[in-house]
């Protein structure tokens, strides 16, 4: 089980789905911050004076964290974020949910996908993809890897 958890190439592809799905997600996000801070607002769980702050920071993070995570740069702390993100993000769909609302989630910008158990299997997927890199954060890929002594043996 540890060779297929340490298998280089699962680590790149989880990197790669789980940063792309972030800033899929962000650059829509960041394209509208006003539909954001709507769809935000949807949820009534953020004080109203919060919400142009978190349409204009969050979708940034999401970005950032989403290229750096697919670039291999700092792995453990990118895949902190992005499954803080997520729970934040779980959080939210499953109360709107449980309250009955029926809402947009905001997820992906100009996509209608209503809160429910099928985006917290989603977002719980994605949660479990960064508590995997947490725990095994392999360099090898990665921009942190390049001119490494230890890239050029292969041992990264």
């Amino acid at each position: 089980m540890k060779n297929i958890l340490e298998n280089q190439y699962l680590n790149l592809a989880v990197r790669l789905v789980v940063g792309f799905l972030f800033v899929y997600a962000g650059i829509g996000k960041a394209a509208d911050p006003n539909l954001f801070a709507k769809e935000i607002g949807n949820y009534h769980m953020v004080p109203y004076s919060l919400l142009n702050i978190m349409s204009l920071t969050m979708p940034w993070i999401e970005i950032i964290s989403g290229i750096l995570l697919m670039s291999g740069v700092r792995i453990k702390a990118n895949a902190t974020i992005i499954g803080v993100l997520l729970i934040i993000f779980i959080a939210a769909v499953g109360s709107a949910w449980a309250r009955g609302l029926k809402i947009n989630c905001g997820c992906f910008a100009g996509k209608v996908e209503e809160v429910g158990w099928r985006k917290i299997i989603e977002n719980t997927s994605s949660l479990i993809g960064c508590i995997y890199l947490y725990f095994y954060p392999v360099q090898k890929f990665s921009v942190e890897n390049l001119g490494s002594p230890k890239s050029e043996l292969g041992n990264a």
